[in-house]
């Protein structure tokens, strides 16, 4: 069971996304800020962050660039309704580990989250 720690502002969507992970054995935290989301993540016990773009008080690419900078080794997925290619590439290059649009398949984010968590776990 990893510690996935979810940072949207949306209330249904981080409801769904709690649910989905939970129900494949995850335990999920939510934030609906991004400077919440960045706290939380420095609390210590996330294995991974699933991140919006765009979130009031701090920015998910702000988040993700303080991630990269403190915390590494956690894992960013992006999750948000940012589809052009720039987004997707400077979040990538940001070190986002995957990205996915809105709207998107629940399952298909359990898929992609456990397949980093796994690669995460060999690599340590």
């Amino acid at each position: 069971m990893a510690h996935i720690l979810v940072a949207d502002d949306d209330d249904l969507l981080g409801e769904l996304v709690r649910f989905k992970l939970e129900a494949a054995g995850h335990e999920v935290t939510i934030r609906q800020d991004g400077a919440a989301a960045l706290e939380a993540a420095r609390q210590g016990d996330v294995d991974l962050l699933v991140l919006d773009a765009m979130m009031p008080v701090m920015s998910g690419a702000d988040v993700l660039r303080a991630m990269g900078q403190e915390m590494p080794d956690i894992p960013v997925v992006m999750l948000t309704s940012r589809k052009a290619q720039a987004d997707v590439m400077a979040a990538l290059t940001s070190g986002a580990r995957d990205y996915l649009t809105k709207p998107f398949i629940p399952d298909e984010l359990v898929v992609r989250v456990n397949a980093i968590l796994k690669t995460a776990r060999m690599a340590r």
